[in-house]
C-alpha cells in the first residue's frame, strides 16, 4: 500500500471568477521544483486556470498566454518564478517529454500540466493536481475561453511533498472566505519580493462596484525550517532570534498601535500554517515618495519622531495579544553581535581576497570587535526594530502626526539600544542620507530625549550610535556579499559602495580607532570601490 503523504480538499460550484482566484492563490505559493497537473475533460477549464495562474506570477492581467497544444510547451520568465507551461494532449510518446527538457525545467523553475495522462507514469510523485469537472454534469461549454454560465466543482491532490502545499492552498484558500470577501469579484497578486523568507500578496475584493473596492495584504510566512548548524550546534535564524513564525508580528502590531503608531490591523490569521490577512498600507514606502518628489527632510523627520514615542513605551514586560496570549521581546545578547559582524570574514573576505581568512586573521578580527560588543551590552535598552528604514516605512498622507509613518517588517524586533533604530534610519542602506541631514536629525533626536529624560546623556548615546552604525555597516557589507555569491542576487552589490560610505562615517569616531585601523589594512579604499 502506498504510504506517501496525500492531502486532498473539494470546492464546489465555483464560477470563472473564483477558478481564475485558486490560480491566483496557488501561483502564489509556488516554488522552484513544484509540479501542477490540470486534469479535465475538454472545456473543463483548464487553459482558463492556467492563464490566470501564469498571469498572476507575471503580475499582469493582459499577459499573452498562447495555448501550447501544437508547440506542446511555452515558457515564462517573472519576477518571482520561472513557469513552463506543457499540453501533453498531442504528445506522441512519453519519451517526448525527455526532449521537451522536463528534467531541467524542474531545476529552474515550476511546471504546469495539461493532459498529465498522456507522460504515462513518466511525473515524479510529488504532484499537485488540480481537477476540474462540471458542477451540473452535462452542461459544458466546449469553448474552453468562455465560461458562460458554467460552474465547476474543484478537487486538489497534493501526493507526496505536494501535500503539504495542497493543505496550505487549502488554508489559505479558507482564510481569505473567512475575511467575508464574498458576493463580488477578488482577485489575488503577488508583490515583488525582497531580502525575506515572507512573501506577500495584494488582495482586492469588487462586490460590484470598483470604486468601493477593498484590499488586503497577505503574507504568507510559515515556520522556518531551522537550517544548518552554523556555531555552536545551532542554525543562523536562532542564533541572531529571528522570528520563526507569525506570533512576533501579530503580538509586536498590537503592541505598536496601542502606542498610537501605525502598524497594520490585523483580520485573519492562521498561525499553524503562517498566514494572515492584514491591513494594506499600500506602495507609498519611502523610495517611492522620495522618486515622486516628496521632501526626504519631512519624511525623515516624521521617522524619528515615531521612534521618539517609541523610546517612551516600555517592552521589558512583554505584552498581550490575540486572545489573550503574552510576548516577550528577546534581549539582544553577544551570539547576536558576533554572528553579524563576523558575516564579514565570513563573506566579504573571500569576495575581495579570493580565499577564507586565517584562523588567525579570524581571531584578531574578533578581538577588535570584542570591547566594542562589551560597550553596546553596557547600554540601556529599549525598543529595537532592527529594520527601521525606507523600505519598511509607509507614508500616510491621510493621517496626522507620527500616525504618518505606516510601519512593517518589525517581527525580529528585540530589546536593545534605541539607537539601532535611528541609525537604521539615518543610515538607510538603499537610500542616500546626506551626512547633513543625519547630523541635524541625530542633534534633534538627543534634544528631544533630554528635554522628556532628564537622565538622557548625549555623547553617550552617540558614542552608542557611532557603535552600532559601525556594527551595523558591517553586517550588511556581509549580507549583501551573501546574497550576490550565494543566492545570485546581484542588485544588492549596487548598496555596496554606500555602505562603506556610512562604515566611514562611523569609524571617524574616536571610540572605533581600532577598527578603523582594521578595516584600513584589510580593505583600504582602493579596495571598497573595486566590484566583487
Amino acid at each position: 500500500m502506498d504510504q506517501s503523504p496525500r492531502h486532498v480538499f473539494k470546492l464546489n460550484r465555483l464560477d470563472e471568477a473564483n477558478v481564475r482566484r485558486l490560480a491566483e492563490e496557488l501561483a502564489f505559493l509556488l516554488r522552484p521544483g513544484d509540479i501542477v497537473t490540470l486534469s479535465g475533460d475538454l472545456g473543463a477549464g483548464k487553459t482558463t486556470f492556467a492563464r490566470a495562474l501564469i498571469r498572476a506570477l507575471a503580475r499582469d492581467p493582459e499577459h499573452e498566454v498562447p495555448s501550447p497544444t501544437f508547440t506542446l510547451l511555452q515558457t515564462y520568465r517573472t519576477e518571482r518564478l520561472d513557469i513552463a507551461h506543457f499540453d501533453l494532449y498531442r504528445l506522441s510518446v512519453p519519451e517526448e517529454l525527455d526532449e521537451l527538457g522536463f528534467d531541467h525545467v524542474l531545476r529552474t523553475g515550476a511546471a504546469l500540466i495539461e493532459w498529465p495522462e498522456r507522460a504515462d507514469g513518466r511525473l515524479p510523485g510529488d504532484i499537485l493536481d488540480v481537477a476540474l469537472v462540471d458542477a451540473v454534469p452535462g452542461v459544458t461549454s466546449r469553448d474552453e475561453t468562455d465560461f458562460a454560465a458554467d460552474v465547476r466543482d474543484i478537487v486538489v491532490t497534493g501526493l507526496g511533498r505536494a501535500a503539504a502545499k495542497a493543505e496550505r492552498l487549502e488554508s489559505m484558500h479558507n482564510l481569505i472566505e473567512d475575511a467575508g470577501f464574498a458576493g463580488g469579484t477578488t482577485t489575488l497578486t503577488p508583490l515583488p519580493g525582497d531580502a525575506s523568507a515572507r512573501n506577500y500578496a495584494r488582495v482586492v475584493w469588487e462586490p460590484g462596484k470598483p470604486e468601493i473596492a477593498e484590499s488586503r495584504l497577505l503574507m504568507d510566512s510559515p515556520r522556518q525550517s531551522d537550517g544548518p548548524n552554523v556555531r555552536d550546534g545551532k542554525p543562523y535564524s536562532q542564533i541572531a532570534k529571528l522570528a520563526e513564525d507569525v506570533v512576533p508580528f501579530l503580538a509586536i502590531a498590537t503592541a505598536l498601535r496601542h502606542a498610537g503608531l501605525s502598524a497594520p490591523e490585523i483580520d485573519c490569521v492562521d498561525i499553524e500554517q503562517g498566514f494572515m490577512l492584514i491591513e494594506d498600507l499600500g506602495d507609498r514606502d519611502y523610495r517611492a515618495a522620495l522618486a515622486a518628489g516628496r521632501d526626504q527632510r519631512s519624511l525623515w523627520k516624521d521617522a524619528v519622531d515615531a521612534l521618539l514615542v517609541l523610546r517612551e513605551v516600555r517592552c521589558d514586560r512583554g505584552f498581550e495579544f490575540y486572545d489573550g496570549e503574552h510576548h516577550a521581546l528577546p534581549e539582544l545578547d553577544r551570539t547576536i553581535l558576533e554572528i553579524e559582524t563576523e558575516l564579514v570574514p565570513d563573506w566579504l573576505w573571500a569576495a575581495v581576497h579570493g580565499t577564507a581568512p586565517s584562523v588567525d586573521e579570524r581571531a584578531t578580527y574578533r578581538a577588535v570587535w570584542s570591547p566594542i560588543i562589551d560597550e553596546i551590552l553596557d547600554q540601556p535598552t529599549g525598543w529595537m526594530l532592527r529594520d527601521y528604514h525606507s523600505p519598511n516605512l509607509i507614508l500616510l498622507d491621510d493621517r496626522e502626526g507620527v500616525k504618518r509613518v505606516g510601519i512593517i517588517d518589525f517581527q525580529d524586533a528585540l530589546q536593545g539600544p534605541p539607537a539601532y533604530d535611528l541609525v537604521s534610519l539615518l543610515q538607510d542602506a538603499r537610500i542616500d542620507i546626506p551626512a547633513g541631514l543625519e547630523d541635524e536629525l541625530l542633534a534633534y533626536y538627543c534634544t528631544q530625549s533630554a528635554a522628556g529624560d532628564a537622565a538622557f546623556d548625549a555623547d553617550r548615546f552617540r558614542r552608542t550610535y557611532a557603535l552600532l552604525g559601525a556594527q551595523r555597516a558591517s553586517k550588511i557589507l556581509g549580507i549583501f556579499t551573501r546574497l550576490a555569491r550565494r543566492d545570485n542576487k546581484t542588485r544588492y552589490l549596487a548598496h555596496m559602495p554606500r555602505i562603506w560610505g556610512y562604515l566611514e562615517r562611523n569609524l571617524a569616531h574616536p571610540a572605533l580607532a581600532g577598527l578603523a585601523r582594521w578595516y584600513e589594512e584589510h580593505f583600504p579604499p582602493e579596495v571598497r570601490e573595486c566590484p566583487l
